[in-house]
């Protein structure tokens, strides 16, 4: 298990992506998915404030509410590391100081727990001193509700002012970097996030790192599929060169006799910057299929990327 830079935190090879909690997954199968991720060996579960308001009834915090009540009901938060965020939803939108302290308690009260392992700055709000959003950031750290803090969605450029502010003002650190990457979004991150991580010694931990599926092998050219996310995945991954990339996948995934999903995460871990990607499952057999291990050569990671 990894442990994250500039931490005491040790981590499962693969984070438990939150989103789905109070979307496609109700409480109580959001019971039993995490039930199967503790239980074969998963602790680190990422969520935000703002997941999942984009369902129609929802407002945000449903997914933090079903994972506070989870452990409640099963009295195991000193297993678990969890992640949160803060900047964009809507009644809680931006990284001004009295938002981030604001959000915090909310998403603590959700939780219902009295500290946050990681809590990240979602977005970047260039609206907002960065100055202002550390000071908030810190004072959260100093009085133990918070343990560490991180940037989703930064750039190299914003990251390097952000830490330079931190140290010159004894300010918590950024130690982590949540930005999109995978097999069918590889910039810019491999440009730009990779260099951001080891330059600044962060955990790199990924997000959308199967396309929302696609590289599953649920996705193929000219068949629908029954997914919420069905539209999304057709308009940003369903080219020519994608399905060309699919295949190889698939044809190393039937040599190594694991899942599509499980070679794609192990790809993105032999990367550059790379510390534990995150990914979501709706479904036992989902969560079964990221959880596989495989030990790939340096020929099937070099003939996959192609």
């Amino acid at each position: 298990m990894p442990k994250l830079p500039q931490t005491d935190l040790v981590v499962s090879n693969v984070c438990f992506g939150g989103n789905v909690f109070g979307w496609t997954a109700d409480q109580d199968l959001s019971f039993k998915l995490l039930d199967y991720f503790i239980d074969h060996a998963g602790n680190f579960i990422d969520t935000a404030d703002v997941y999942s308001s984009w369902k129609e009834g929802n407002s945000g915090g449903e997914s933090e509410t079903i994972i506070g009540n989870y452990i409640k009901a099963r009295g195991n938060r000193d297993q678990l590391v969890i992640a949160t965020k803060v900047a964009m939803l809507e009644s809680r939108k931006g990284l001004g100081r009295a938002n981030i302290i604001a959000a915090c308690h909310d998403s603590l009260k959700r939780l219902q727990t009295d500290h946050i392992d990681i809590y990240y700055a979602h977005s970047d709000d260039t609206e907002t001193p960065l100055e202002e959003t550390l000071e908030a950031f810190d004072s959260l750290v100093r009085a133990g509700k918070v343990k560490h803090i991180a940037a989703s969605n930064y750039s190299y450029e914003r990251l390097s002012q952000a830490l330079e502010i931190s140290a010159e003002n004894n300010f918590a650190r950024y130690i982590a970097l949540q930005n999109r990457y995978s097999l069918v979004a590889r910039e810019p991150y491999e440009s730009d996030g990779a260099r951001s991580v080891v330059d600044f010694n962060l955990a790199g931990l990924p997000y959308s790192t199967l396309g929302s599926g696609f590289l599953s092998g649920k996705y193929r050219s000219g068949e629908t599929v029954d997914s919420q996310r069905a539209q999304g995945v057709t308009n940003n991954y369903a080219t020519e060169a994608n399905f060309e990339l699919l295949q190889r996948l698939e044809k190393v995934a039937q040599e190594y006799q694991v899942s599509n999903t499980a070679v794609a995460l192990e790809w993105l871990r032999r990367q550059r910057g790379v510390t534990v990607p995150l990914a979501s499952g709706r479904t036992i057999e989902q969560l079964e299929a990221l959880l596989q291990r495989v030990d790939l050569s340096d020929e099937a990671v070099a003939f996959i990327a192609g």
